[in-house]
């Protein structure tokens, strides 16, 4: 049964940790999906969190702190001491610890490395902290099973329940040479069906061994994944040595954190929200883009009072003006998304940025004429032919220009290493809003001779 947690069963909770009541939360609260427990703790102080956390099993513990919520997991980390951090890295995969760890100060770090118990578990951590986050290396943890290509499937399997203590899912088993290099992979069913006296030689598969390496970027890594429908991929080093594995798991969590960022970026944030974070931290947040905006609003105030004398003369052109800086900053924005997406996903592009450049622009074409013959209708019945002439020869040129303009920018951003995703939203928005304006009242003192 689904697990809903009430605002009277949570009331209940605090009053049971303050009146330290371990056998009760023991029944109703411990016995629960460690994911439950982690969607309690969220809502709980940190010091109620950490009452009924240091009450679950070691195991469950990593667990717990790995589905808590990213504000409340830094939080709980920072009011542990050294050793108490220590304690949890040892029970976590490595590439999760990394991450924790990787959040400390230098000494933080240096104090909590030297007080882990489990050498090799440390020697690990360190390992993946010397690998960029958006990498294959900084995704990569390095449980897996490996066997060697030599050993009979009797020592394979003693020597995979050694390594089954640090191994939490099994997808499959990556063969190795002496020289500690890929040459294949084993499912584990074809191992368990083998005799004993066979030979993983005889076993392992060795054609079309799809793996990364750890320089690989964290979106070749996700391709890859996607294209050959992988659960867990190897990494290996530049002698083809391995490694590490990633798994499906943090493939997805990066792409998440990659999607909320860009979401952010596209609606005009650029640093992360807590939601418990101050008033003033959030408006600071938000503040660049409203600036951006502000900047392009004093600029399409200054386009309208350039064409002051035209609107007095003509007061019909003033009807038309939330329609076309609507509409410019509609299909800027429409045209720069689907860049954004596709660069997202790697698609290539057919025959070039400037094919892409093309194709949209022939779509701004086509829609333009369709929505400029419809607004030459509407202008005409409220005005004038002449009106119906401006309003449709802008509208179709604003459309152009905003198709074309919302594809070049994230494409230029893209070949300089800039993400894309900030030409999205406000910035495409503002710069249409301007342009947009100064087309408008252009053409329209060009057609009635002013």
């Amino acid at each position: 049964m689904r697990f809903e947690l009430t605002k009277d069963f949570l009331g209940l909770i605090r009053v049971k940790i303050a009146e330290r009541d371990e056998l009760w939360l023991a029944e109703n609260v411990l016995e629960l999906h460690y994911a439950d427990v982690a969607e309690i703790l969220d809502k709980l102080t940190n010091d109620q969190a950490k009452f009924i956390y240091f009450l679950v099993d070691e195991d469950t513990q990593a667990d717990i702190l790995m589905e808590l919520e990213e504000e409340v997991r830094d939080r709980f980390i920072a009011s542990l001491s050294t050793k108490e951090i220590a304690d949890q890295l040892e029970n976590l995969d490595s590439d999760d610890a990394a991450d924790i760890l990787g959040e400390l100060s230098s000494r933080q770090i240096q104090e909590v490395i030297s007080q882990m118990e489990d050498d090799e578990a440390a020697e690990d951590i360190v390992d993946l902290l010397n690998y960029d986050e958006d990498t294959a290396g900084g995704l990569m943890q390095k449980e897996y099973f490996q066997a060697q290509l030599d050993w009979p499937v009797n020592r394979a399997l003693l020597e995979l329940r050694k390594q089954a203590e640090d191994v939490e899912k099994v997808y499959n088993i990556f063969v190795v040479n002496e020289s500690d290099q890929l040459v294949g992979v084993l499912s584990l069913k074809r191992l368990l069906f083998a005799g004993v006296k066979t030979k993983i030689a005889d076993l392992y598969q060795s054609k079309n061994i799809i793996s990364v390496n750890t320089s690989d970027s964290a979106e070749e890594v996700a391709d890859v994944m996607e294209k050959y429908d992988l659960v867990s991929v190897p990494v290996v080093d530049y002698q083809k040595k391995l490694v590490g594995r990633i798994t499906l798991d943090d493939v997805v969590e990066y792409i998440k954190d990659g999607a909320d960022k860009d979401f952010q970026f596209a609606t005009g944030i650029t640093e992360p929200l807590e939601k418990d974070a101050s008033i003033w931290r959030i408006s600071r947040k938000r503040l660049p883009w409203l600036i951006i905006g502000l900047i392009g609003g004093a600029f399409g105030a200054k386009v309208l009072s350039g064409f002051e004398g035209g609107i007095t003369k003509i007061p019909a052109l003033a009807f038309f003006i939330p329609m076309i800086t609507a509409m410019g900053g509609n299909v800027g924005v429409q045209s720069s998304a689907i860049v954004v997406q596709s660069l997202a996903r790697g698609n290539k592009m057919m025959g070039g940025y400037l094919n892409r450049i093309l194709k949209e622009s022939l779509i701004g074409i086509l829609n333009g004429l369709l929505l400029s013959s419809t607004i030459f209708v509407i202008a005409y019945f409220i005005g004038d032919i002449k009106l119906g002439m401006v309003v449709s020869v802008s509208l179709l040129t604003v459309i152009i220009f905003a198709s074309t303009i919302g594809t070049i920018i994230p494409l230029l951003l893209h070949k300089y290493k800039i993400d894309p995703a900030i030409a999205t939203g406000p910035f495409i928005t503002t710069l249409n809003d301007v342009v947009g304006l100064f087309i408008y009242f252009t053409i329209g003192m060009l057609l009635y001779g002013m």
